[in-house]
């Protein structure tokens, strides 16, 4: 029998109720007329599960046993995959603008813009990875396929950073000819075969981003009174192992470059990924599985075009016969419980309106059923929360380049010890580290007592807690940049904008970096647990991709930001450097930081708007 997205049964189990002729009535209510279930629909079932959300084993089984598998001893088989990856992230971003300047001879402002787009990339393309994770190949094999791409790419940024054939003559490059741009620039096919490598790379974290914290979240049991408690430590100690592999990225890595060069830096990102690799595989038999639930790209496309077709159908016609879904407590979707009506987006409920003509076989682009309708409904509904994070995001992508320029011309001793440059960004992941530690022994006990919140504050809260204190951060970024420039120009600093004043401590970079660390364990973490709580049962990886999106929309926005300040600022036929002018004594970071302020206000206002209207779901009837 060939497999159908939606289809009507061939006999109704019952009668349809008669509707009254109140259509406003008739439509605030949940309307379910049940019919008998086919068997195309028939998906596995455990004992106290909703329909579809049975966790199965890799052969696509029930799990019989689920004390075997599964809990916080395969979540951290699952947690050191992401901790490489990120380790892999954080140590490009910080060092691939520096690669590209120093050995591929670009200049400063078109390497970070090339690296903010491999940001984007590995980010935006989340969505793919989520796709094909929730319709075809499952969380487990998405992420086994792309992180066996993203190790390949890391090996083919070693070879270019190991092979000098890959990279332009070195020889009388010193860093007076770098600044006057006389150095030997990298041939076209070298930078091709640059991009494509780091590329590749930001390509394979499209199947790791959206599908390894749902993955993780998928190995608690639902069922369990303690489910949403393992659930919020869940993504909180999830977290903490993307920050670890930050700090690693921006210390070890950074150390080894310095040491033993570029090579060797690239490679251990390499090696690092690929034991992570063999880490995942040997977890194999622990793990829970969810069933992939058929392409939800179909499913959203056939709700809106069944919508469309019968847009002028009426609630109140005599064809009416109702709300179509299936009977019981399976939904149609393999992979997912049934989703309770809503009043939300009430056009969509077209879709799901069951006429007399219809008959007895309507076409899936004819006919769908609550639960698809309401997949529909949720995806819509969660897009303004990440949306309001791609502020945030473009702040963190800013941060990693601009504030590495700041910290060059600024004193990086710390008593006898001097920190490179480049481990500058380390500073807000040691702050998201003691948060985490610190964040059940003391933010969850003073915010329940003034909220009443079990868990302190509720998912969106911490959201909006973030978002505040990102303000803070950029705001007081502002105020030092301005002391800054003012005193490199008092001192006679401005043209030497790489030599570093002796007197003035980068230290006092600390205050940004830890305020936009603790904006990122409220905000991040708070979102991607309301994203996987809230998303559709058989649309979790792709729920989880929206985090993911914003971020990458946040690193494209930087960009063009960036580029539209440079035009607008700058004018080089009369001399006037743009705000983010490479000699930044020169340029006004000021202003810039001030303008992201700005924006960030007005994103927090309209974060507070839609927070207080947004209703959570009711998960199933």
């Amino acid at each position: 029998m060939e497999a159908r997205e939606i289809k009507s049964p061939i006999n109704f189990s019952e009668t349809p109720p008669i509707l009254g002729d109140n259509t406003d009535s008739c439509r605030g209510k949940k309307l379910g007329i049940y019919f008998l279930e086919s068997d195309e629909r028939k998906t596995a079932i455990g004992g106290g599960y909703v329909g579809g959300t049975t966790p199965v084993n890799i052969r696509g089984k029930p799990i019989t046993d689920l004390s075997r598998t599964g809990g916080w001893i395969a979540a951290f088989f699952i947690f050191g995959n992401e901790m490489a990856e990120r380790m892999a992230y954080f140590g490009l971003s910080v060092n691939m603008v520096a690669f590209m300047f120093y050995v591929m001879h670009r200049p400063f402002s078109s390497s970070a813009n090339a690296v903010n787009i491999f940001l984007g990339i590995s980010q935006a393309s989340s969505v793919l990875g989520g796709f094909l994770a929730d319709a075809y190949l499952g969380r487990y094999w998405t992420i086994a396929i792309f992180t066996t791409i993203y190790l390949a790419g890391l090996t083919g940024i070693t070879l270019c950073a190991t092979m000098s054939v890959l990279v332009p003559n070195q020889d009388q490059c010193d860093q007076l000819s770098l600044l006057l741009g006389n150095c030997e620039p990298a041939k076209p096919w070298q930078m091709l075969y640059l991009y494509v490598v780091l590329y590749i790379t930001g390509f394979g974290a499209a199947g790791i981003r959206p599908c390894v914290s749902s993955f993780g979240a998928d190995q608690f049991d639902e069922r369990s009174t303690d489910y949403k408690s393992h659930l919020d430590r869940f993504f909180n100690f999830f977290y903490l192992s993307v920050t670890v592999g930050a700090i690693v990225a921006f210390t070890m890595v950074v150390y080894i470059q310095m040491k033993h060069g570029w090579g060797s830096a690239f490679g251990s990102l390499a090696i690092a990924m690929g034991i992570s690799n063999m880490v995942f595989f040997v977890g194999t038999p622990l793990y829970r599985h969810r069933l992939p639930g058929g392409s939800p790209l179909t499913r959203v496309a056939q709700v809106l075009v069944a919508a469309f077709r019968k847009r002028n159908a009426s609630f109140s016609t005599s064809e009416f016969v109702g709300l179509y879904e299936v009977p019981g407590i399976r939904s149609a979707i393999k992979g997912s419980g049934k989703i309770a009506h809503t009043d939300e987006f009430r056009f969509l409920d077209k879709a799901a309106l069951q006429l007399k003509e219809d008959g007895t076989n309507p076409s899936p682009w004819r006919l769908c059923t609550v639960t698809q309708v309401e997949e529909v409904k949720i995806l819509l509904k969660l897009i303004p929360i990440p949306s309001c994070t791609i502020i945030l995001s473009l702040i963190l992508t800013e941060y990693l380049t601009l504030s590495v320029q700041q910290a060059y011309t600024l004193n990086t001793h710390m008593a006898q010890l001097k920190l490179p440059v480049t481990c500058m960004p380390v500073f807000p992941g040691l702050s998201i580290f003691l948060i985490l530690s610190l964040y059940y022994s003391i933010f969850v006990p003073l915010s329940r007592r003034i909220t009443g919140h079990p868990h302190g504050a509720s998912q969106l809260q911490r959201v909006g807690i973030g978002l505040a204190v990102s303000i803070l951060s950029v705001a007081w970024a502002g105020v030092f940049e301005s002391f800054r420039r003012n005193y490199a120009i008092k001192h006679g600093y401005e043209a030497i904008f790489l030599t570093a004043m002796p007197n003035l401590s980068a230290y006092w970079l600390l205050i940004q970096y830890c305020l936009i660390g603790i904006a990122e364990v409220f905000c991040i973490v708070g979102l991607l647990e309301f994203l996987y709580q809230e998303a559709p049962d058989a649309m979790r990886s792709v729920g989880s991709a929206y985090a993911a999106v914003a971020g990458g929309l946040g690193c494209f926005a930087a960009s063009i930001l960036n580029s539209i300040i440079k035009s607008v600022t700058g004018n080089v036929k009369e001399g006037q450097p743009s705000w983010l002018s490479q000699n930044i004594n020169a340029g006004r970071f000021d202003y810039f930081y001030w303008l992201l302020t700005v924006l960030s206000v007005i994103n927090f206002c309209g974060f507070l708007y839609l927070a207080r209207r947004y209703n959570y779901r009711t998960n199933s009837y």
